[in-house]
């Protein structure tokens, strides 16, 4: 019986790198090893990867899942015939280009529900031009839950070569970010963390969690958040067995994770964990969606508009992607052993 679960591939918004790096990666034959794969998105877009990529692909249009003839060697083709690149200006935001991303991701969405699909992997987004393509949520995110129907936690995960963080806040102002750090936030962060290293096969995760203020509060005298709230919910999570080291301060708790003493960081905000996952594995950087029914992931790199059309984009940070997509898809596909 075929093992290797069905991937989804989305090319990303035309205006950006995510048509020439999806081109990249199915031009991979490690790939094809770790899954089958299906494109979903307009036929055009593909066309305009391979330009951008100066390659050449096999592949066949089908017209749903389940025509795919997974022993042909060709890359199986969805053409939703949604996108055609010549309404686009290529290198610039757009509200229609992140209207199409979101049609497409949307339909791949409902084959992931219906059990068609065992994840989802996207090429780069703009987030902006999701937003004013009139899907109103500050991020992807927040919309795979809306059509997951999700009314749990769930957050943004971040993987690099050295370790994973997980996000008590995300997309907010960082004035909005600091009134959200709270004990059921904490708790959704942590617990998170914890199955999502199990699945990645840490029985025992070594979790820090960073303070929210400087110094981790100075005991209060540069604010009291770490005594107030965050240590006390660290506690009660310690308490039901959850190991964790923290609150630790931000400006160190990194530099155990790179020494390999943590597996994964729970930050409170955006920034404090994205200037060290950047700055350590830009181009090896994922983004998961956590918590969800639907596995997705993407590239933790944007469209990079500077660098559009000119071939040379990275394809690191996708084929990292497209592995723990599979590794994701293939754990939840795993039967459950019997207690």
């Amino acid at each position: 019986m075929e093992q290797r679960p069905v991937i989804g591939l989305m090319l990303g918004d035309v205006t950006g790198i995510g048509p020439e790096v999806a081109v990249k990666l199915l031009q991979r034959p490690e790939t094809h090893q770790l899954a089958r794969v299906v494109v979903v998105g307009d036929l055009r877009v593909l066309r305009l990867g391979m330009a951008d990529a100066r390659a050449a692909l096999d592949f066949k249009v089908v017209r749903s899942l389940a025509e795919i003839d997974w022993s042909d060697r060709a890359i199986a083709v969805i053409d939703l015939a949604n996108t055609d690149p010549a309404d686009f200006e290529r290198g610039a935001l757009s509200a229609q280009a992140g209207r199409r991303a979101g049609e497409t991701l949307k339909w791949m969405t409902e084959r992931a529900i219906e059990g068609e699909l065992d994840g989802i992997c996207f090429a780069p987004l703009n987030k902006a031009a999701l937003s004013r393509g009139g899907f109103a949520f500050n991020d992807e995110h927040a919309l795979f839950a809306h059509w997951n129907g999700h009314a749990g936690y769930y957050g943004e995960i971040n993987v690099i070569p050295q370790f994973s963080t997980f996000r008590v806040t995300s997309h907010v102002s960082l004035r909005t970010a600091v009134d959200m750090v709270t004990p059921d936030r904490i708790r959704g962060a942590v617990t998170l963390a914890h199955a999502t290293l199990r699945a990645f096969g840490h029985a025992q995760p070594r979790i820090g969690v960073a303070a929210l203020n400087p110094h981790a509060g100075e005991s209060g005298l540069f604010g009291d958040e770490e005594i107030r709230v965050i240590r006390p919910a660290l506690q009660r999570l310690r308490d039901e067995g959850l190991q964790t080291q923290g609150p630790l301060p931000s400006d160190t708790v990194f530099l155990k994770a790179v020494k390999g003493d943590l597996d994964a960081v729970v930050i409170m905000y955006h920034d404090q964990g994205q200037i060290a996952t950047k700055l350590l594995g830009f181009f090896e950087g994922v983004t998961i969606t956590g918590g969800l029914a639907t596995t997705y992931t993407t590239p933790a790199h944007g469209t990079a508009y500077d660098i559009v059309g000119q071939g040379k984009a990275n394809v690191g940070a996708i084929s990292k992607a497209f592995e723990l997509c599979t590794t994701i898809a293939a754990q939840k596909k795993r039967p459950v052993a019997p207690a």
